[in-house]
């Protein structure tokens, strides 16, 4: 399993609109081919920091998610949103296990 943790870290000012962004980023994210879950934590102690926990099947699934429109709408909106730049941190998914198709 292919797993990214991608932190963000927001301007405060922004905080409304990026988890508006995200929202619609979900939704198409969770019908991709490949996706086997894609949440949208905020941290409770500094709601300006929030992690994307997004976990497909494979390599080419989370690449061809770059690809989407969904996606791509995403980082045009949030492009100057972020108070420094966001970073993905990949894991290997180890349970539960996904059976294969």
């Amino acid at each position: 399993m292919f797993v990214t943790l991608v932190h963000c870290h927001v301007k405060p000012e922004a905080v409304n609109d990026f988890i508006d962004a995200c929202r619609s980023n979900h939704q198409g994210s969770v019908r991709e081919e490949g996706n086997v879950r894609f949440d949208v934590l905020q941290l409770a102690e500094d709601p300006t920091r929030f992690v994307l926990y997004e976990w497909y099947a494979d390599e080419a699934a989370a690449q061809a998610h770059k690809e989407t429109p969904h996606y791509l709408a995403w980082r045009e909106a949030t492009a100057d949103m972020f108070a420094e730049p966001r970073h993905g941190v990949r894991y290997i998914g180890l349970a539960p296990q996904v059976p294969e198709p």
